[in-house]
């Protein structure tokens, strides 16, 4: 089954000319962009959290309108995009419903359609998933079958938005193998630069500040040489320059305090100081990373927080009870291993809610939890209203100093969070960390959708908690920053 696309290679298969796009008159996301997308490129897209990027997404699949400009697409050209996250009122859909839905009319042969783009993303097993419904796969499989409703309409233009959100370790391997050999046009958000790295040929950087798309050729490890020569490049033209200038100033100065023709050559070099102004470059400015941040522990909390003494596995659908023997203190950390399915969201959501069997947490302990899908959140409120609450206790200024630390500036503070993107609610959710003080902290791939210049931010947090942590994350590189104390594997 072929899913590369059915466009001419080197066509142009999307065009941005002059578009601008803002929400309101207050977020502006676009200003007068312009790019090609040809047939058979394969092109990551980068930027800030909050720069736009999956609102590009929507304006190339047409869900979105620019203000001005023109989006210029290929006669005929399908687009498909695999989102980030199924929407919430799909989760209740079967897999056959869920896939119909990703077609514009009717399809009678939607089984063997599903299970030949299973294949491709390796979710085909012994059991027939087509009447299980969305929201009883874990996330890693929630990922693929995401990438499955784009491949699964044979695009000519494949959008992936943070498709390794989610995936163990086979997982990512088996994309990228995909995405290496795949024949069509591909355009990929993503913050692993590694993933990004083994099969881009170019990046569409989005500049928040400039609201202007650069596009390079090569991998994202290519772009930052580039990025960094070109800094280099202008930071030394703006010294030359500077230099000069100040030169310019105290000579004309001098000359204007003599008099006579002496004023006519400091005018003249006054003249010659605005235009040597007007000739410093712009510097292009890198993105900000979050300032550096410490979780506070919970205070009065002495002695065993955590114990563990039996859970629960899945495996070929049938659950698996397994004996351990973990006992958390404060200033432990405990890493949980295994493939995607195997249970570990379920054991931290069970852990984290309740007590179940197996499971003993010392009472008055206040546990932070940062879920993979944000549903600790309420989508419903505002980022102000959502960290006013984790703080408990009202503290005005704590309260504006750490999120201004996670780039939350004013604007996104009177934001509903469900308004945000995805890696812009992981910040929310980390400053609500921040500001619980808990004293057990459970982690579910806090990686997903996080801009990687705050990943050592974050690690170096994690890595200095000093109450009892749980982490789940497939992301070895992230993990190795973390100091880890014992190690639970659900597959052994």
């Amino acid at each position: 089954m072929e899913y590369g696309g059915l466009m001419s290679r080197g066509e142009s298969v999307i065009r941005f000319e002059k578009v601008s796009f803002e929400y309101g008159h207050n977020k502006p996301i676009l200003d007068e962009v312009d790019f090609p997308i040809r047939s058979g490129m394969k092109i990551a897209v980068m930027g800030q959290n909050g720069s736009g990027k999956s609102t590009l997404f929507a304006l190339m699949t047409g869900e979105l309108k620019p203000e001005s400009g023109e989006i210029h697409v290929s006669r005929g050209m399908l687009v498909a995009t695999a989102p980030q996250v199924i929407p919430r009122d799909q989760l209740t859909l079967t897999v056959r419903e869920f896939f119909l839905r990703c077609f514009a009319a009717p399809v009678y042969d939607i089984d063997p359609r599903i299970d030949a783009v299973l294949e491709v993303v390796n979710l085909k097993g012994h059991e027939k998933l087509h009447d299980r419904v969305m929201k009883s796969f874990s996330g890693g499989q929630q990922a693929r079958l995401l990438l499955a409703s784009a491949l699964i309409q044979k695009p000519d233009l494949l959008l992936l938005d943070e498709p390794t959100n989610n995936l163990d370790t086979a997982g990512i391997e088996h994309l990228t193998k995909f995405l290496v050999e795949y024949s069509g046009t591909c355009v990929v958000i993503s913050h692993d630069a590694e993933f990004l790295n083994a099969f881009t040929t170019g990046v569409l950087y989005l500049d928040v500040f400039t609201r202007k798309i650069e596009q390079y050729p090569g991998n994202y490890h290519d772009v930052l040489r580039d990025i960094s020569v070109r800094i280099d490049r202008e930071n030394k033209k703006n010294a030359q320059l500077e230099k000069k200038i100040q030169e310019n100033k105290d000579k004309a100065n001098f000359f204007a305090q003599k008099g006579g023709k002496m004023r006519l050559v400091a005018k003249k070099m006054r003249t010659e100081v605005e235009e040597m102004e007007e000739a410093k470059v712009d510097v292009r400015k890198e993105d900000k990373t979050i300032r550096p941040f410490t979780i506070p522990v919970q205070e009065h909390l002495s002695g065993t927080i955590l114990t563990l003494t039996s859970y629960t596995i899945h495996k070929s659908k049938k659950p698996v009870k397994k004996k351990a023997n973990i006992a958390l203190r404060k200033n432990q950390h405990l890493l949980l291993k295994g493939p995607n399915g195997i249970g570990k969201s379920t054991l931290l959501e069970r852990i984290a809610l309740g007590t179940p069997e197996g499971v003993a947490i010392t009472a008055g302990t206040k546990i932070g939890y940062y879920r993979q899908d944000f549903s600790t959140l309420d989508f419903d409120q505002t980022v102000y209203k959502a960290l006013e609450k984790a703080m408990g206790q009202p503290d005005e200024e704590r309260l504006r100093a750490t999120a201004a630390g996670f780039l939350l500036t004013n604007d996104v503070m009177q934001t509903k969070i469900g308004n945000l993107s995805e890696g812009q609610k992981g910040l929310v959710a980390f400053a609500s960390l921040v500001l619980e003080r808990p004293g057990l902290l459970i982690l579910d791939e806090p990686t997903n959708h996080i801009n990687f210049r705050h990943l050592p931010v974050i690690a170096s947090a994690l890595d200095a908690y000093a109450g009892a942590m749980i982490l789940v994350s497939h992301v070895p590189e992230f993990v190795s920053q973390i100091r880890i104390d014992e190690t639970l594997d659900l597959d052994t």
